[in-house]
């Protein structure tokens, strides 16, 4: 006789009940849950090749507006738009490193800076410009 390689579990909040009021899932070896790991367990340091993968999703992936934050640049808002910048480039970091809601929250924070120095930069050059005119 083999032995077999899956066992029945207790588990509480299961939906699956065997009829005596109480909850079980039939699961195999191959098959169990890892418990996932806390905050505090986690590395600082770069990520796990599986993490940096390219086998997620692109779609899922947030934007990071590098582009944007980079045509900022060529507005006299300086110290705005090189933060812009930092904050793209933290945003691009953190997608890479598995970090989706901080990207996306970086990457939102980039784009506001980035745009908030184009307006100005664009109001100062048109100022600058009508004031040298007369």
């Amino acid at each position: 006789l083999r032995g077999s390689k899956s066992f029945t579990a207790a588990l509480a909040g299961e939906a699956e009940r065997n009829g005596h009021g109480l909850a079980y899932k039939s699961v195999s070896v191959g098959h169990l849950e890892a418990a996932p790991l806390s905050p505090s367990r986690l590395s600082l340091g770069r990520a796990s090749s599986t993490a940096t993968s390219t086998a997620a999703p692109e779609q899922g992936r947030p934007r990071d507006y590098l582009v944007l934050a980079i045509f900022s640049c060529f507005c006299p808002v300086w110290p705005i738009n090189v933060v812009a910048l930092v904050f793209s480039i933290m945003s691009r970091n953190s997608g890479q490193q598995g970090d989706m809601d901080g990207a996306r929250r970086l990457g939102r924070m980039a784009r506001l800076l980035s745009i908030v120095s184009i307006i100005l930069g664009t109001i100062i050059i048109v100022l600058y410009v009508s004031l040298s005119v007369r």
